[in-house]
Formats: structure tokens, C-alpha cells, sequence
């Protein structure tokens, strides 16, 4: 059984930082893509940020560029975003997810993930 499991979550002032983590377990963590999203109150899910089963290649959606960093670690079965330079409108729930087939990148769009975390919040005051 695939589990994710969020962290890292919390509030911080405008300009600050978090560095969020996933650690999954019940497959072999290095086949598979990792994105994480987000959502706010009253808005639909958003995609962030992406990895490949490698850590060769990521994605991000602009609003984060230059902020936000994904990066992962095979042998602790994690991946983490680091979010630098953070603004109110980051505020959200924040998920990570990944598909149930290996080496498949499935795009932005959350439908297309097989499994999800929690959520950990992330509020950012101005």
C-alpha cells in the first residue's frame, strides 16, 4: 500500500521560508514521478512543482519560479520543496502526489495523480 506523508507545514511572515517533505513508502520510491500542489480556500487544486524518478528533470509553475526548489532523495525515500521568498498568496494546503505507474510523467494536471498525502498547511502573513 503506497503512503505518503507530509511535513514541514507552518506559519511564517512574508519573505520567509519552509522546507516542506514527503516520505513515502510501500514501493520502490525511485521509479516514480513526484509533484506537489497546492490549494487554497475556495479555489481548485494547483499544480507547483514536479520531479522525475531521478531527480534529473523538474517542474514548476511560474508563479514559483525562482522561489521554489524540488529535490528529492532516493535513499531516504523523500521528497522535499524548499520555498524561499514567500508571499501571502502562497498560503494553501499543500499535497504531494505521484502516479502508480514507473517511469511515467503524467503532466499538471492533478486528475492524472494516483496517490496523495494529507496536506500540510502553509499560511504566510504579511
Amino acid at each position: 500500500q503506497v503512503q505518503l506523508v507530509e511535513s514541514g507545514g507552518g506559519l511564517v511572515q512574508a519573505g520567509g521560508s519552509l522546507r516542506l517533505s514527503c516520505v513515502a513508502s510501500g514501493r520502490t520510491f525511485s521509479n516514480y514521478y513526484m509533484g506537489w500542489f497546492r490549494q487554497a480556500p475556495g479555489k481548485e487544486r494547483e499544480f507547483v512543482a514536479a520531479i522525475t524518478w531521478s531527480g534529473a528533470t523538474t517542474d514548476y509553475t511560474n508563479a514559483v519560479k525562482g522561489r521554489f526548489t524540488i529535490s528529492r532523495d532516493n535513499a531516504k525515500n523523500t521528497v522535499y520543496l524548499q520555498m524561499n521568498s514567500l508571499k501571502p498568496e502562497d498560503t494553501a494546503v499543500y499535497y504531494c502526489a505521484s502516479v502508480a505507474r514507473v517511469k511515467v510523467i503524467p503532466g499538471r494536471d492533478w486528475r492524472l495523480y494516483d496517490y496523495w498525502g494529507q496536506g500540510t498547511q502553509v499560511t504566510v502573513s504579511s
